[in-house]
């Protein structure tokens, strides 16, 4: 989870969001290169004399400054399409969760099980444990194995949310009517947290997700005793 005055991302948990850091990368360098260079022509013409008539109408310069910008766009494209339909397969779940947005909390179903859903409450600070995390733990936690492709179905009963976990990549629109569907893959154990991140109505910021992610025998375990 992010931890105070971060700047950056938070560490990627699955490989998405690894791709979507080095997108990150990749593209801020570019932008770094074209505003170092944009800079310079500015320092050159605040402190030096354009009396090289011709170069203003060579028709090199009038070539490299139309094709050098569409062979960048080409390079900021094709990584981020290949990373959009990356997000966008469905290989063999392993497991599928049903996720309902409400004013203000979430329910869980867990489909491939007979009679496993519960709903999802903020645990109010005056309740909180010594060292739980304000305005983001909640009384009945996401538990979902981990290195196993899991897809998530979300929608909602009421108005416009969005269920979003920033350290797995994951951010989906729960629309009422509509169902939406994700996939997540966690690389290791461990809590993530997420928020809804679609202003909801005045209990928006209390909409807190936590996913808890453990090795398959844990799971199965879990999956046992509450039933």
């Amino acid at each position: 989870m992010a931890y105070p005055f971060q700047l950056g991302f938070q560490d990627a948990t699955s490989p998405i969001m690894e791709e979507l850091l080095h997108f990150h990368d990749h593209t801020l360098m570019i932008v770094f290169l074209i505003s170092s260079l944009v800079l310079y022509i500015i320092s050159l013409m605040l402190t030096t004399k354009l009396t090289h008539t011709s170069t203003m109408d060579a028709q090199e310069v009038e070539t490299i400054w139309t094709i050098l910008p569409a062979i960048i766009l080409i390079l900021i494209a094709l990584p981020s399409l290949r990373i959009l339909y990356m997000m966008d397969e469905i290989n063999n779940p392993a497991l599928t969760v049903k996720t309902m947005g409400h004013q203000w909390y979430w329910s869980y179903e867990y489909t491939d099980y007979e009679d496993l859903n519960f709903d999802s409450y903020m645990i109010p600070t005056q309740e909180l444990k010594p060292g739980e995390l304000r305005l983001l733990e909640v009384d009945n936690r996401v538990v979902l194995p981990m290195e196993m492709t899991v897809r998530m179905l979300i929608s909602s009963e009421d108005v416009l949310h969005s269920w979003a976990v920033p350290s797995l990549g994951l951010k989906t629109d729960a629309i009422p009517g509509r169902l939406n569907q994700t996939t997540l893959m966690s690389t290791r154990p461990g809590l993530y947290y997420g928020q809804c991140s679609e202003i909801c109505g005045s209990n928006h910021s209390f909409m807190p997700i936590v996913l808890e992610l453990v090795p398959l025998a844990h799971f199965e375990k879990w999956s046992a005793s509450m039933l």
